[in-house]
């Protein structure tokens, strides 16, 4: 024992989140690992990561609290590399944003878009308003109406990338309904990470709501105002110094400015700054190599600390079987709010019922900007003087929701697309269009390789 205190006495709370970060990084890469060999996505084992090495599962015992076991100043640390990743995560989903192609998809993704928020939107309001105390009985509590619009702005979101993935896998990506789902589920990001800003905007006090949407507004006006001048001079960069590091630095520089400008002057989310910054820097030459300054200083450190967090900062201590309904609720309302919103915008342009259905399943699977918007918006959970939650807390239901759409998208589109006529009969029409013309039809794929 006296040996021991000379080699071992309580660190320092800098010195701990230094240990922790070691453990986070281990654990949250060795689970994305393991889920991804079971055909899930990463995020779902970095943040079951954080569940298992923090104290979420541990809270009755006397004994053990888990392998980390931050305090209040320690976690506030944790956070903070946190919030790096989820700008980071959002960073680079605007710069992978392809505005042709949102273009291209025109009117009828957006109309899929905005309808694939909106339905969802609602019957989450009304899932996490049953939730609440005294269920509807709530509804004059403004606690209680921001914690059910909370709930409903998770569902708006849709992972792009696993509707990506599983198109290619079908060679559906360049179809017809596959090019309404990429350009609707891109404007789906958009639109979600919008509503969270405006109802956190609303929640922050007394500002009256024209003032709100003024704020917005004005950030959007900034945003694409700066942007655009901040687009020519990074053009000027490609150009004089391709693929230089001060590109990647500037860049990152450029989207942290964005992410304070939006929180702190327009009030914002921050997340939607950083979005904001990677879509002014995308499609220029140096976009990829920006991305990839991003991934890896990103995603090698800050995101997997970001979903380990939020494993890590979950409380069980009031849990109860009634959270577990609501999950079940959740995830069913995720599930089918997309189908019938998304599926009933694409029956309202005119496309085939099973058209509709494969847009509207396309759009179900949800990932790391549904766990972003939780992690900005969780200040609108109803809690008590003492932090303990008095509403809704949808982290669970979350984690459930993307581990159920993640399996349940590619399961409902190749259902969808059971003898399905193949890309080039789709693309039949088109073809003969182009012959008309006298120009001769080249299939994407082939005109991609000879870029």
């Amino acid at each position: 024992m006296f040996l021991a205190n000379w080699f071992w006495t309580e660190p320092e709370p800098f010195m701990y989140v230094i240990f922790c970060l070691a453990v986070i990084l281990f654990a949250s890469k060795s689970l994305g690992i393991l889920a991804r060999r079971i055909g899930l996505p990463q995020v779902v084992g970095q943040v079951i990561a954080g569940l298992l090495i923090g104290p979420a599962f541990f809270v009755g015992l006397d004994s053990f609290h888990g392998i980390l076991n931050p305090n209040a100043e320690e976690m506030d640390m944790l956070h903070v590399f946190s919030q790096i990743g989820v700008i980071f995560i959002l960073f680079s989903s605007g710069l992978d944003t392809n505005v042709k192609e949102m273009k291209k998809a025109g009117g009828v993704a957006t109309f899929v878009a905005c309808s694939g928020v909106l339905v969802p939107l609602a019957l989450g309001f009304v899932i996490g308003m049953c939730f609440m105390p005294h269920g509807f009985a709530d509804i004059n509590n403004t606690d209680a109406v921001f914690n059910a619009l909370f709930v409903g702005a998770i569902l708006t979101a849709t992972s792009v990338g696993i509707t990506v993935e599983t198109l290619r896998e079908l060679g559906k990506l360049n179809s017809k309904v596959g090019t309404i789902i990429l350009g609707a589920a891109i404007i789906d990001d958009v639109l979600g990470i919008l509503v969270l800003s405006i109802i956190t905007s609303l929640k922050g006090g007394d500002i009256p709501v024209w003032v709100t949407f003024l704020k917005v507004v004005l950030f959007f006006v900034f945003a694409f105002g700066v942007g655009f001048i901040c687009r020519m001079i990074f053009k000027w960069l490609g150009r004089h110094y391709p693929h230089h590091r001060r590109t990647g630095i500037y860049a990152i520089a450029l989207c942290l400015v964005y992410s304070f400008v939006a929180e702190q002057v327009f009030g914002i989310a921050a997340i939607t700054g950083a979005y904001m910054a990677g879509l002014m820097l995308s499609g220029i030459d140096d976009t990829e190599y920006i991305n990839k300054k991003v991934i890896s200083s990103g995603y090698l450190i800050f995101s997997p600390l970001f979903f380990a967090y939020i494993g890590i900062s979950a409380d069980f201590s009031h849990f109860h079987p009634i959270d577990l309904v609501f999950a079940l609720c959740f995830v069913a309302v995720g599930i089918i709010g997309k189908i019938i919103g998304c599926g009933a915008a694409g029956k309202a342009t005119k496309h085939s019922l099973r058209d509709s259905y494969i847009i509207g399943s396309g759009m179900i699977a949800r990932g790391e900007v549904a766990l972003a918007v939780y992690a900005s918006g969780s200040m609108l959970i109803w809690r008590d003087s003492a932090g303990t939650v008095v509403g809704v807390d949808p982290m669970i239901a979350t984690i459930c929701l993307i581990l159920f759409s993640s399996i349940l998208c590619p399961i409902f589109l190749k259902l969808g697309f059971k003898n399905y006529p193949n890309l080039e009969e789709t693309a039949s029409g088109y073809q003969q269009t182009m012959a008309k013309e006298g120009q001769a039809y080249i299939p994407e794929e082939v005109n991609n390789k000879k870029r």
